[in-house]
């Protein structure tokens, strides 16, 4: 298949970074100017704004983290608080359905995995794209037990 992204490639939601570390960086920036502006804080206000400023930045990067990284080895998703490395035939199916929040990937052992890096929020048409480029990756590169696909659920 010629239209195969060439790997390694990354999937994020580049639009919906963009705008959380912006409202990062600028949250951070007003939380610190009011904090030395206010002449009646202590040292120790100042500080506590300054450190909810940073703790409200912190939030909005680990938000923004969410990625799927594709290359030769198999397929890493690394959602908000985790990383995990999945093996090309370990991905069963990508699904991006009408309505859903991100990609989830369904999985040999049963299971359903939340892929966040490939999210419909902001840039829907480039999320369908990322869905069909990761789709058509796990597809090219799996191998499936014939018997044991039919009998997976497609929804």
């Amino acid at each position: 298949m010629s239209d195969l992204p060439a790997l390694p490639v990354t999937f994020r939601p580049a639009q919906t970074r963009a705008v959380l570390l912006t409202a990062g960086v600028a949250i951070f920036v007003v939380i610190t100017v009011v904090a030395l502006l206010l002449e009646q804080l202590s040292p120790g206000e100042r500080i506590s704004f300054i450190f909810t400023g940073a703790l409200l930045f912190g939030v909005l990067v680990l938000l923004a983290r969410p990625k799927v990284v594709v290359d030769d080895s198999g397929v890493t998703v690394v959602n908000i608080a985790g990383r995990r490395h999945l093996e090309w035939p370990e991905i069963l199916q990508v699904n991006l359905r009408p309505g859903d929040p991100w990609v989830f990937l369904n999985l040999s052992d049963g299971t359903s995995m939340p892929a966040l890096g490939i999210q419909p929020g902001i840039a829907k048409q480039r999320a369908i794209a990322d869905a069909r480029a990761l789709r058509a990756l796990v597809e090219a590169r799996s191998v499936h037990d014939p018997e044991r696909s039919e009998g997976e659920p497609q929804g």
